[in-house]
């Protein structure tokens, strides 16, 4: 059996711009959603008092529902990128992923100390009930399963909790069969993806206009997030091949590439501001949006100037020491 300590820098893969840069996208819509959730906006309000805005239906429509499944999806493809780098190392990736996977939960399990919704926790379990047939499965049955699964949960609840088992198998039999390439390419494949998807969209957004109210407890909101998270991702990949790729970049490759802790630092910084403005006793969603849109602003442009310095964001650099067991080189090199 190889030794568990071989080098975790050994024979690195290559690292997707794009699907660093679809993270980043989808840390930005999951922060829109979690802003009034942290700040308890308009909680001590009645809620027959509370208005509904131009802002709540762009995010009832836009957001809700939409950006989760994508971060799910991408996680379950990340797991299989260290699967396959302990493979490469000659590492057994069980350990590792065990690892990673507990970690995440100890992550997530103080994080809901500031944000009692948080869901590290949920995707920590997730991936180690799932683990076992990542790691062990034919490819073809992890994606096949995962496709089948996310279908059955869509179908029976309408999205939620219920669709993260499906969404990771899926996430990680697609990256095992090299979606990650095929997104980059932006070929033909992307485009009949993206046109079903906005195809299916129509009946999906006039079906959630019958079921109204936050889209995250509707069956026709939670149907109608997880086709235009199709919507998104295929559409984000067809931008990546115009000039527009060059600012997508620029904004949402580093807020992806630091994502956890820029999920986390957001979370900090709200609880941080809530001690001060009064949020519970108004529910101006367009001025906290517009805070959440100042947020992630700030967030990008630290993140890429701390990427200047460091190879990692401060959690995923203790993240990934916890998963390989050693310390990790935490500055990048100087340049000779």
């Amino acid at each position: 059996m190889p030794s568990p300590s071989a080098s975790p820098t050994a024979s690195p893969a290559r690292r997707w711009q794009l699907i660093d840069a679809l993270r980043g996208f989808a840390l930005a819509g999951i922060l829109f959603v979690n802003v009034p959730d942290i700040t308890r906006l308009g909680q001590d309000i009645p809620f027959d008092e509370r208005h509904v805005s131009t802002m709540d239906l762009v995010l009832e429509f836009a957001v809700q529902t939409r950006f989760v499944p994508i971060f799910a999806f991408l996680f379950g493809m990340s797991a299989m990128f260290v699967i396959e780098g302990a493979r490469r190392r000659g590492v057994h990736p069980l350990l590792p992923m065990l690892l990673r996977y507990l970690a995440l939960f100890v992550i997530g399990f103080a994080h809901a100390f500031l944000y009692p919704g948080e869901i590290l926790r949920e995707y920590a379990i997730c991936g180690l009930l799932m683990l076992p047939i990542v790691l062990w499965a034919p490819r073809w049955v992890t994606l096949g399963l995962g496709v089948t699964l996310t279908v059955a949960a869509y179908a029976l609840t309408g999205g939620g909790l219920a669709t993260l088992p499906g969404l990771l198998l899926a996430g990680a039999g697609a990256a095992a069969y090299g979606l990650p390439k095929v997104l980059d390419a932006g070929g033909r494949p992307v485009w009949i993806a993206f046109a079903g998807a906005v195809v299916l969209a129509v009946p999906a957004l006039w079906w959630q206009t019958t079921e109204p109210g936050d889209p995250r407890f509707t069956t026709a909101g939670g149907i109608a997030g997880g086709v235009l998270a199709i919507v998104y991702v295929t559409g984000f990949a067809l931008l990546w091949q115009t000039p527009v790729r060059r600012a997508l970049a620029l904004v949402f490759e580093p807020l992806g590439r630091m994502a956890l802790s820029n999920y986390l630092g957001a979370s900090v910084v709200l609880a941080l501001v809530a001690l001060v403005v009064p949020f519970r006793e108004f529910d101006d969603l367009a001025l906290v949006s517009l805070g959440a849109l100042v947020l992630i602003a700030i967030q990008s442009v630290l993140s890429r100037l701390w990427l200047r310095r460091f190879q990692y964001g401060p959690i995923e650099w203790l993240w990934r020491m916890a998963t390989w067991r050693r310390v990790v080189p935490f500055r990048k090199p100087a340049l000779a």
